[in-house]
């Protein structure tokens, strides 16, 4: 096992920090609260189009009730579109916007 002096763990946290920085997806997909589709609906909805968890989508559509809004994915333009037509052609209200600060 090598051994690492404290600037080198330093400097390796800070490289760790600059490279997630480096990697924040360009877009979100944004489902909004319409007041009209069930919670099942939309947690079946994000399982099936997101590929989220049961649990996963369950917290989103909390927050979404909640909230109003939620980004449910990030990705590129290219990954997010099919999803959120798909999202759309079940009745969701979704949209795709731009991260902040890209």
């Amino acid at each position: 096992m090598a051994y690492q002096t404290e600037t080198e763990r330093s400097t390796q946290t800070w490289e760790d920090v600059l490279v997630a920085e480096d990697e924040q997806l360009p877009y979100n997909l944004i489902v909004w609260n319409d007041e009209v589709n069930t919670f099942d609906w939309v947690i079946q909805s994000l399982v099936e189009v997101c590929n989220h968890s049961p649990e996963q989508a369950e917290q989103c559509a909390l927050i979404i009730h909640f909230n109003g809004k939620y980004a449910v994915k990030s990705g590129e333009i290219r990954e997010l579109k099919p999803m959120c037509e798909a999202l759309l052609d079940r009745g969701l209200s979704a949209t795709i916007e731009e991260t902040v600060g890209s």
